[in-house]
């Protein structure tokens, strides 16, 4: 089933030509990337969504958790979650080949809502992320996805059918126990996943843990123990990261000086902002807008899967 994923996918992708990137389909949440060079990392924030490796191998780092996926393997994303992706298997000879699908939260509660004995999420489950084989009912189901690039005039009728199928393979499958945690909205992933979009939407607001924690209906001390299990980071730091992701962004996507991205993403020191960027990116912010600016279109920065 790989082999014939990977010919669909490699058939695709010269149509975009022969260079590297990461390349948006016709059909809405799947992106397609081809990568010759391992090695580099790249920050993004991760959304849930399924990133099935193709070809080749890959990390991502989230917090304290490193998880490995090599070619047949997917990482499955229940949450936003800021991290840090780095192919590590990756050649001219043989280049990174893999899938990004964005995984629709409502349609998983409606397809979970139609299975008669649904998946239970374990007790005591952690991640926000995890890393799972792919069986030949998802594998199927994601060839069949490729191949309808083919024909575009089928995606509006069929697109729709063929995520119900995936939602319903991973539900059924042998993580649907993992998957119900994204499926379960009044389950702690469902409110952590709330608290984690008021995050989002209000970036220049200092975090108050117990604001967080009563709007999702737990105590502080349960609300961070759960939205560290998720997320392998406490609220504040997790925070944080978002904030210097989007000022990150705002430089490079839209030309911001780093004092203007800085107050943007609600710091009101400069310094500050420099000192925690270095931290966390390994250059001060200035330089490293520099350096990006440099990169050819498709380069770092755009890599999601």
């Amino acid at each position: 089933m790989n082999e014939a994923i990977k010919q669909s996918l490699e058939r695709v992708i010269r149509r975009f030509g022969e260079g590297d990137g990461v390349f948006a389909t016709a059909i809405d949440g799947l992106l397609l990337m081809r990568s010759t060079v391992a090695g580099v990392p790249n920050h993004i924030v991760y959304r849930p969504a399924l990133c099935l490796v193709v070809q080749g191998a890959k990390q991502v780092i989230a917090g304290r958790e490193v998880l490995h996926y090599d070619a047949g393997q997917a990482l499955v994303v229940n949450v936003d979650t800021p991290g840090i992706g780095q192919i590590n298997r990756a050649s001219d000879d043989v280049p990174y080949l893999a899938i990004h699908l964005d995984l629709d939260v409502a349609l998983m509660r409606d397809v979970m809502a139609q299975i008669d004995d649904p998946p239970r999420p374990r007790v005591g489950q952690r991640g926000g992320m995890f890393v799972a084989d792919i069986d030949d009912a998802v594998g199927d189901a994601l060839l069949r996805l490729v191949k309808l690039l083919d024909s575009p005039r089928d995606i509006a009728v069929l697109h729709p059918l063929l995520m119900r199928e995936i939602a319903y393979r991973m539900l059924t499958g042998a993580n649907g126990d993992r998957m119900a945690t994204l499926a379960l909205p009044d389950s702690h992933t469902g409110r952590i996943a709330e608290a984690i979009r008021r995050l989002r939407n209000d970036l220049g607001r200092t975090v108050r843990v117990d604001e967080l924690a009563a709007a999702s209906g737990m105590s502080p001390s349960s609300f961070h123990q759960h939205f560290k299990a998720l997320t392998s980071m406490s609220p504040v730091q997790f925070h944080k990261n978002l904030r210097l992701l989007e000022a990150r962004r705002l430089m490079m996507a839209e030309d911001a000086g780093v004092a203007g991205a800085a107050y943007r993403v609600g710091y009101e020191s400069a310094s500050q902002f420099s000192r925690e960027y270095a931290r966390l990116f390994g250059v001060a912010p200035g330089r490293d807008a520099a350096a990006a600016r440099r990169l050819p279109s498709g380069g770092e920065g755009s890599e999601t899967v």
